[in-house]
């Protein structure tokens, strides 16, 4: 490895030389570099197992770690997936270590299917810390943070160890730009399809068919916002999603639906609200009344938490820098 005068690029040669890594590294067309050009926002050019990597010094270096990394992986093929998540690692784990002072503590250990589920980020693993000791919990973030993913995660851990005896998943109905009247069914199935996000990680993290037993004794529930009025929901972890788009009534109501025994979570993404022009976000008016409460925790993500394809990152931080993210 050398390092030329200005540093701004690095010459990487990748031994033992195997052509069949070399292979599995760079993938079909060359996409395993593109997608780590994409990560560290650098430029790759190969010749057999000369490698040079161009950019901003910070970014060229883990642009080398990277590539020595996936190098030593490479004796089978890498799928684009793990690919993917491995550099969504390898880009804050200089940025985790300097934090770790900040973010203390052990990750919660999960039982679910998935083994070895834990949050990859510091603010992942303070959310689940803080969803095991508090009643209810607010994640509050942009999309690809986990903070729903963790959410059903904790909810199922949960059912698991039996502290409580149910889930309840529940959405307001509003549209995206999409009208519900034109969907079949009734109310809650109209709203089904919006739950899908909540459906997947649940046949991820349980089976799909114990999901759909459990779904059968009512062990797992659907409750559109529209029905909970008048409940009282006890010993269940209940999930409100995309809380963003509930008025302050909404919210109000949902809160004060839970009972003894009961855990809640609600997640949603102030960038993202679908309300009426003139209707206000429950979710923001319940941060600066709630503020302070004891028994409520508030977790905020960003960038740095997105753990879905490394250009979702730069995306929102993109939306950041050009101010359209603040409610």
């Amino acid at each position: 490895m050398t390092h030329n005068a200005s540093l701004r690029h690095i010459d990487l040669t990748l031994l033992p030389l195997d052509n069949t890594r070399l292979q599995n590294l760079c993938g079909p067309l060359d996409e395993n570099l593109r997608q780590i050009e994409s990560a560290f926002d650098v430029s790759i050019s190969r010749r057999g197992e000369h490698c040079r990597i161009s950019g901003n010094l910070a970014q060229v270096r883990l642009g080398e770690q990277a590539l020595t990394h996936f190098y030593q992986l490479a004796g089978k093929p890498l799928p684009i997936e793990a690919v993917q998540l491995d550099l969504i690692e390898l880009a804050r784990r200089d940025t985790q270590t300097k934090r770790a002072d900040v973010q203390s503590g052990v990750a919660p250990a999960l039982l679910t299917r998935k083994s070895g589920l834990h949050g990859r980020t510091p603010n992942q693993v303070h959310y689940l810390q803080q969803i095991q000791a508090h009643d209810i919990t607010f994640g509050v973030g942009p999309a690809g943070t986990g903070k729903t993913y963790l959410a059903v995660a904790a909810a199922v851990d949960a059912f698991e160890r039996e502290l409580v005896s149910r889930i309840v998943l529940v959405r307001p109905a509003v549209e995206a730009g999409e009208r519900l009247g034109f969907l079949p069914g009734d109310l809650a199935q109209k709203v089904d399809p919006y739950l899908r996000p909540l459906y997947d990680a649940l046949y991820e993290l349980m089976g799909f068919e114990k999901v759909t037993k459990l779904f059968e004794k009512q062990s797992i529930e659907i409750a559109p916002l529209a029905y909970m009025r008048g409940r009282t929901l006890s010993h269940a972890f209940v999930i409100l999603d995309e809380a963003q788009n509930t008025t302050p009534e909404q919210m109000k109501m949902f809160l004060t639906r839970i009972g003894i025994g009961a855990r809640a979570v609600i997640t949603g993404d102030v960038t993202q609200i679908d309300l009426p022009r003139g209707h206000r976000s429950g979710l923001i008016e319940a941060r600066q009344i709630l503020h302070g409460v004891r028994g409520l925790a508030f977790v905020d993500f960003n960038a740095s938490d997105v753990v879905r394809h490394p250009l979702v990152a730069r995306i929102v931080e993109a939306y950041e820098q050009h101010g359209q993210v603040k409610p």
